[in-house]
């Protein structure tokens, strides 16, 4: 990441307010959650260290948004971080794992925000036991990624799952659990298998399934067609905006349950092709489709996650 700018940079902030969970926090990757619960931390624990570890060019616009107090394109601006966020793409953060005990000699809880649990929680295993890695992610989302976009208050009733592997990371989850609810999350906890085969279901389909709607409709009634519909398109396609990058890691660290899920859906598409001209296959599918989408708690903004 590094190039001839000089960094890092230390912002002056306040030294009053509540005493944080983690005296000096650590994030790799400021894009909209990275950079979202640096301002975040920074809000709720002024009197606390939040450092950040990007490219130049986004520490730029983290500074500019005052989401960072410390500003490093180089991962030994971690050396005494207490708490690791690594916010990354998925894929980028399982190989940033292979580097942090080089860069955190003393004792740290390590934590991700990745869509995927199981691989990320694996290759943390070969870290020291003065690193404690406890998986974790926060379901929340907005339109666009991206520095600019984060916000302090993007997590406020939003859940925030973390993945202990076993029962001697109690304190550690603890301390998690403290930090997510300060920042307006409400923290649960689950298997990392637990996770990957519910957000297949919660968050990966739905992606997939908008991205190749859209892409079916555009290229069927192309750009004239397009200019004719309706909001309930728009609507229902909000997701295929997501751009690829992301997503690619995710469905290669969670291809098992994201076919489970396909399957579940093409099944349900094909039941309604044989089924067109069958009123009670319709009325079953939209029936329970109705009851399922009144469950969804306080019809959430941005479901996605």
């Amino acid at each position: 990441m590094s190039d001839n700018r000089q960094l890092p940079v230390i912002q002056p902030g306040s030294t009053t307010g509540a005493s944080p969970v983690f005296e000096k926090v650590a994030i790799v990757g400021l894009g909209l959650i990275g950079g979202s619960i640096a301002l975040a931390a920074r809000e709720v624990w002024p009197s606390g260290l939040v450092i950040g570890v990007d490219n130049a060019d986004v520490l730029e616009r983290a500074m500019v948004h005052h989401a960072i107090d410390v500003a490093a394109d180089d991962l030994v601006v971690m050396s005494e971080a207490d708490l690791v966020i690594l916010a990354a793409p998925v894929a980028q953060n399982i190989a940033l794992l292979d580097d942090l005990a080089e860069h955190v000699p003393g004792s740290a809880i390590v934590t991700d925000v990745g869509s995927t649990k199981r691989e990320v929680v694996e290759r943390a295993r070969r870290l020291p036991s003065r690193l404690t890695f406890i998986g974790g992610h926060p379901l929340g989302g907005a339109p666009h990624g991206g520095i600019d976009f984060a916000r302090a208050d993007l997590f406020k009733g939003r859940p925030w799952l973390f993945t202990p592997t076993d029962d001697s990371q109690t304190a550690p989850l603890e301390k998690l659990q403290a930090f997510a609810t300060a920042l307006g999350a409400e923290p649960h906890v689950m298997t990392a298998t637990e996770h990957d085969r519910l957000l297949a279901y919660v968050s990966h389909l739905p992606q997939l399934a908008a991205s190749a709607l859209m892409r079916v409709v555009g290229d069927e009634a192309g750009q004239a067609g397009l200019a004719l519909t309706g909001r309930g398109l728009a609507d229902t396609t909000r997701l295929a905006a997501s751009p690829a990058t992301i997503w690619r890691d995710i469905c290669s660290t969670n291809p098992d349950q994201i076919r489970r899920a396909l399957d579940g859906l093409i099944a349900e598409l094909e039941g309604l092709r044989d089924g067109l001209d069958e009123a009670e296959v319709i009325d079953e599918v939209f029936a329970a489709a109705a009851v399922w989408r009144a469950a969804l708690p306080g019809r959430r903004r941005d479901p996605q996650g």
